[in-house]
């Protein structure tokens, strides 16, 4: 269940703060990553997998493979931004994720983001457990 009720599944709302922006109050291009990130966590979230337990009971953690984002209009100080999440492509150990960040009906920036499971200690690439597999596959868009 989603902890914060003002955001479905799939949506997470962020505040930019100064820390985010570079001097002219605009979001520094590389904090999109860590938003996408925390849009990515939290959805997962929203689906009942806490990326901290399948570290240590499956060991299976999700690295980034892949990042492609397109930037087109800039989020300034004090922005509220909306980050939606849906998974749009499903394979034996990766997942694509298409990611948006909005300012209302703006379109900020968006993201196709490939994602590979790895085994948490070596690190090498392994496929999805069948239960992560079937929420994920239940969440395709």
């Amino acid at each position: 269940m989603n902890p914060d009720r003002t955001n479905p599944p799939g949506e997470l709302f962020i505040r930019v703060y100064y820390e985010d922006t570079d001097t002219g109050g605009v979001v520094y291009y590389a904090n999109y990553l860590k938003f996408f990130e925390r849009g990515r966590t939290e959805w997962l979230r929203a689906l009942g997998m806490d990326q901290h337990t399948l570290a240590t009971q499956e060991q299976m953690m999700f690295v980034v493979k892949h990042a492609d984002i397109a930037y087109r209009q800039p989020a300034r100080l004090d922005d509220r931004i909306l980050i939606r999440t849906a998974v749009t492509e499903l394979g034996a150990s990766t997942i694509r994720f298409s990611q948006q960040a909005l300012r209302g009906d703006t379109l900020l920036a968006s993201a196709d983001i490939d994602i590979c499971t790895v085994h948490a200690l070596s690190f090498k690439p392994i496929r999805l457990s069948p239960p992560v597999r079937d929420l994920l596959e239940k969440a395709l868009h």
